[in-house]
């Protein structure tokens, strides 16, 4: 664990964690999809003072589900709020269980460039046989495979992050050289299911390597900054924390608060009429905001971090923003992101050094 500090994040994918949130949404429901809507919500988060915000995602579109929701995509999505935002992290999700991880590199590399430096990645999987078939390539069937390609994607994206050296970009005038080719690098990865060459088409990332948050059952934890873990009380938190390996630990916790329209009980029953609120097996959070911070203060002994999934977005982050965090604030328990710092400087993880040019220092010693 980093300190007394406790970072949080906030899902502010669709109208909330609820599948039929959208009922229950202050906007009409043709907003949803609204370059407003996705940055009114990072410019709350961020004024409320969240450490970061998660962006969800999927290649499948709606279904026959109760309440389908469209999305546009998440590294879309991340790409316009990092233009109205300055200190809060961005991290959408991307599998790379089928997508191509030489165009997740670059994807994620220029919304770090954009960001100037608060970028995250949120690397999830793609576990439905018809995704395969969204992306005309073969099921990825069991979870082994899957954890397999997203060992691999991960591997192969950090990678290529540092196949551009810090200093690759000369810019030299006098020479009309704007690259030092000797400071680009092929990857020369093999997996079992495919090879990438390299180098990236995109410089360094500000950050030399973006913020990977995951699973750990599905990334391996030396490939993690930050492990996100579940459990449906303290007791197995803490006992997924302590197991997790990574240099940084959130722990997922979904909430549904008091309003001073209804109670979390009502607004809950209320929804459930119309869909049920699946349980992922994380810790869930159902009244008012102090008992919420109380929970956020013990949770504090156990992880750096947490992600906070609302039941909808409109009644519960005003909730978070309003009471919840400035009660933690006041225990010194959180603190915001500063203007100019890094996603990784906030999260008090070092900026990495490239492995190129660090592999050549030890040659050179030798």
């Amino acid at each position: 664990m980093s300190g007394p500090a406790l970072h949080l994040a906030v899902e502010i994918d669709g109208d909330g964690a609820h599948p039929a949130a959208w009922r229950r949404a202050a906007h009409a429901p043709d907003r949803l999809l609204s370059p407003r809507r996705v940055a009114g919500l990072a410019t709350a988060a961020e004024n409320a003072g969240f450490t970061l915000i998660t962006l969800d995602d999927g290649v499948l579109p709606p279904g026959a589900a109760a309440d389908p929701v469209g999305r546009i995509g998440a590294v879309e999505r991340a790409a316009f709020v990092a233009a109205s935002t300055s200190t809060i992290g961005i991290a959408p999700a991307v599998a790379v269980t089928y997508a191509e991880p030489f165009h997740v590199s670059g994807q994620l590399a220029s919304l770090d460039h954009i960001s100037a430096g608060r970028a995250g990645w949120v690397v999830t999987q793609e576990e439905h046989p018809e995704a395969a078939r969204v992306w005309g390539r073969p099921a990825v069937a069991d979870a082994e495979a899957r954890a397999r390609e997203s060992r691999d994607g991960v591997e192969v994206v950090r990678a290529l992050w540092d196949s551009w050296e810090d200093d690759a970009v000369i810019r030299s005038v006098a020479t009309s050289r704007y690259l030092d080719r000797d400071r680009l690098h092929y990857i020369d990865f093999t997996g079992e299911t495919y090879a990438v060459k390299g180098p990236a088409i995109v410089p360094r990332p500000p950050q030399g390597q973006l913020v990977v948050l995951g699973r750990p059952a599905e990334v391996p934890a030396g490939q993690l900054d930050v492990a996100l873990v579940e459990g449906r009380d303290l007791a197995s938190v803490g006992a997924a924390a302590a197991a997790a390996a990574a240099p940084r630990v959130f722990a997922e916790v979904e909430v549904a608060l008091d309003t001073p329209d209804a109670s979390a009980a009502e607004r809950v029953a209320d929804l459930e009429r119309h869909a049920p609120w699946t349980d992922r097996g994380r810790l869930r959070h159902l009244g008012p905001a102090e008992q919420l911070v109380s929970l956020l203060t013990e949770l504090s002994r156990h992880v750096d971090g947490v992600r906070l999934h609302p039941l909808v977005l409109d009644e519960d982050l005003p909730v978070l923003s309003r009471l919840v965090l400035p009660a933690l604030s006041e225990r010194r328990l959180v603190a915001r992101p500063l203007p100019g710092t890094s996603l990784r400087s906030t999260l008090g993880l070092q900026r990495p050094a490239n492995r190129f040019a660090a592999a050549a220092v030890q040659e050179e010693a030798r």
